[in-house]
């Protein structure tokens, strides 16, 4: 495994990351600390267990929705963005 730094993009914005580091490390290491807000009050969630049981840290990576940023390994040009509620606003009729 390459511990070398690469970026990732979270809403539109270059994050540093090192190999085999989390999503949510790496967010956390460039200082955001917020990035989902829930569905029905819109209040801010990061990290809250960091072993992927509470599901607080959900984000779209890659266009797929409901990524738990805490155990999803960063790699390079992948394109995470903010998760506003559920994550399936395409899916609202």
């Amino acid at each position: 495994m390459s511990t070398s730094p690469f970026t990732f993009s979270f809403d539109d914005r270059a994050v540093p990351a090192e190999g085999g580091q989390s999503v949510a490390a790496a967010l956390i290491a460039s200082g955001i600390r917020s990035w989902r807000v829930t569905r029905v009050e819109g209040r801010p969630r990061g990290v809250f267990c960091g072993i992927g049981v509470c599901f607080d840290c959900l984000v779209t990576i890659n266009g797929s929705p409901n990524q738990r940023a805490c155990v999803i390994e960063a790699h390079p040009g992948d394109v995470v963005r903010t998760q506003e509620g559920a994550g399936r606003a395409d899916l609202a009729c």
